[in-house]
């Protein structure tokens, strides 16, 4: 490990760990570095910086490490439900969220996103994700020590917390961009810039437009270099130059820095975009998987506790690339979104019909092994329908039809629709890109109570769980935005504020509603009836044969999703109804019990209601 160059490794944990983990590290430098003459210079900084950081880690983060070293696994256990919120929209500040730790509790959270909370460009920022620092707190929301001191609390009630590593940009106005301007050239090449807007076109007809309609193109012009500035999101968020080694060893020390904070999950944000190379639609490359496990390689040898999560919007099976597979297979991400599962569910809950999403759940790889999926039905972000193309499915189909007719659908445009969504960054002549909504207002929530309509309320009220029980039990951890387990509606006055700048998906990023809080224990309510079907599932998951189980894809009706799973002499059935309709599924033969209700299911049949999810259990007793 080049130790003449590190220095002394002290004897015990850290040294055992470099000797573990230092030879993936070197392999993937290698893949980014490998060809420079100082290659070794590189390997042995970034080996200073783990050190450093190892020696600085808490005490009781050291016991962390120890306990998840025994137990790798321990976040692909069945009882894992996440939970992701802003913290100001969700409680005010970081220290407040500590007095919201009961609410998690209660709802069976053990796992906490907090959106970005660093400090972040004033006015635009993309909700935060335009990072000023990646050593500061945003002022209004606390400080470093606030942020330890919550990350202590909620370790001491069994609650993991996750953090975004802003990984791909930084915000025009951050310390690196503000030194680039003064005419530092150390800092100009923190950053991807070319010197004329030709170069520019060199790239452009191979690269996406990410926000076509209020960001079109992927350079900015910036007159203090007098170049143009790589910008894949807005023109106020610069794109890293990971082919410069100085900015890995800052995105290395700042992740490290936030994990000795109480981080215990970093969630890569944009990491199909981390590499770019002309000719090329500079995503998903090699390097961008390069840079992901020497990062993978540093959290194991100075932080082992902490896990690497992919924000990757890609099919699946690119998806499972983040994973680590082959070569890479447990040296990369330990957690990914599970898109593709998030948007076939929604297009199936369109099209009253489920067999596309049994396709694409019959094809999705397996996760490697300690590695797992996070299952989601909404999140912070919009619904994007680009992933809805050739690998989300096994057959061949009209991929741009089905695009265009969810993004109808979803945005109230469709005769039979039933939601109050919005469409979100299309423009003429540009690919549907997606919707904006919260869960309950996508499931018709919104529409009904604005007629009053009892009827449609309690149709509302079964998709918003149909759609939850398909999430968490496909496996993995289970995430819920927040508000979803109250039903709580769109919040288009807060989308319209000036500050947002027309940003659509500020409507299903509202405040938290408290008030609607205090009705999950009014019996009738919507709140409580979303609420404790949110809960009931929660606590009935823990004992679903669920882990890293493959699951099984069953034939039946077309409207019907058939997932089975089975592990320890238990076999687990969900049956989803996703027509309006009610409908009969057949039984395997045995003994069956509904692990919501515990009733028994002892018939060759089941008749599910429209809109009705049910999970069965068969076997030993947990």
């Amino acid at each position: 490990m080049a130790s003449e160059e590190v220095g002394a490794l002290p004897d015990g944990p850290f040294e055992q760990r470099a000797d573990q983990f230092g030879p993936d590290l070197r392999r993937a430098l290698q893949a980014l570095y490998g060809a420079r003459g100082d290659f070794e210079a590189i390997l042995a900084r970034l080996m200073c910086i783990a050190q450093s950081a190892s020696a600085e880690r808490p005490s009781e983060l050291r016991a962390l490490d120890r306990a998840r070293a025994r137990d790798p696994d321990w976040f692909l256990t069945p009882d894992r439900i996440g939970y992701s919120c802003y913290v100001d929209r969700f409680a005010g500040d970081l220290r407040a969220i500590g007095g919201r730790i009961d609410y998690l509790r209660e709802l069976g959270v053990n796992y906490l996103h907090l959106l970005p909370f660093l400090k972040m460009r004033p006015g635009q920022n993309d909700g935060g994700f335009a990072v000023s620092s990646y050593r500061e707190v945003e002022p209004a929301l606390g400080d470093m020590a606030d942020l330890a001191q919550l990350a202590g609390q909620l370790r001491a009630a069994g609650i993991s917390l996750c953090a975004d590593l802003l990984c791909n940009h930084t915000s025009d106005d951050h310390e690196w961009a503000l030194r680039a301007k003064a005419g530092e050239a150390p800092f100009r090449a923190y950053y991807l810039t070319v010197e004329t807007e030709a170069e520019t076109q060199e790239f452009e007809p191979h690269l996406s437009q990410v926000f076509a309609a209020s960001a079109p193109g992927n350079f900015t012009y910036c007159p203090q270099l007098r170049r143009w500035v790589w910008t894949t999101f807005y023109p106020y968020q610069w794109d890293l130059n990971y082919a410069n080694p100085a900015v890995l060893q800052e995105m290395a020390a700042a992740m490290l820095n936030l994990a000795n904070h109480g981080v215990e999950v970093f969630r890569l944000d944009s990491a199909p975009f981390l590499w770019k190379q002309k000719g090329s639609d500079c995503q998903n490359l090699p390097q961008a998987h390069a840079i992901i496990q020497a990062l993978r390689a540093l959290a194991a040898i100075a932080a082992p506790a902490v896990l690497l999560k992919a924000e990757a919007i890609v099919p699946a099976a690119q998806l499972v690339d983040y994973l680590g597979i082959g070569p890479s297979a447990g040296k990369e991400c330990h957690l990914a979104y599970n898109t593709n599962l998030m948007t076939l569910q929604w297009a199936a809950l369109a099209r009253g019909n489920a067999e596309l999403l049994a396709e694409g759940l019959a094809a999705m790889p397996r996760p490697p092994e300690h590695t797992g999926w996070l299952s989601y039905v909404r999140c912070h972000d919009d619904i994007g329908w680009g992933v809805l193309r050739a690998g989300s499915a096994s057959k061949q189909r009209d991929w741009a039809a089905l695009r265009s007719f969810v993004s109808q659908f979803y945005a109230g445009e469709s005769e039979n629709s039933f939601d109050s969504g919005a469409v979100f960054e299309v423009t003429k002549g540009q690919a549907v890109h997606g919707t904006s909504g919260s869960l309950a207002s996508l499931c018709g929530l919104e529409r009904a109570q604005m007629k009053e309509d009892r009827g449609e309320i309690d149709l509302a009220v079964r998709r918003i769980l149909l759609m939850t029980a398909v999430s968490m039990a496909f496996g993995g951890i289970a995430l819920i935005n927040m508000g979803d387990e109250l039903g709580q509606l769109n919040h288009a006055e807060f989308a319209r504020a000036p500050r947002f700048d027309g940003d659509g998906r500020w409507l299903h990023r509202g405040p938290m509603d408290w008030n609607l809080a205090a009705q999950r224990h009014e019996p009738g309510s919507v709140a409580a009836r979303v609420f404790s079907g949110f809960q009931a599932m929660a606590k009935a998951r823990a004992i679903l044969p669920l882990a890293n189980a493959p699951a099984r894809i069953e034939a039946g009706p077309p409207s019907v999703l058939r997932l089975c799973h089975g592990q320890n002499g238990q076999q687990f059935l969900l049956l989803a109804n996703f027509s309006s309709l009610p409908t009969q599924a057949d039984l395997p033969a045995g003994r069956w019990r509904d692990a919501l209700s515990q009733e028994s299911a002892l018939h060759d049949s089941i008749n599910l209601e429209g809109y009705a999810a049910r999970w069965l259990l068969q076997g030993s007793e947990p």
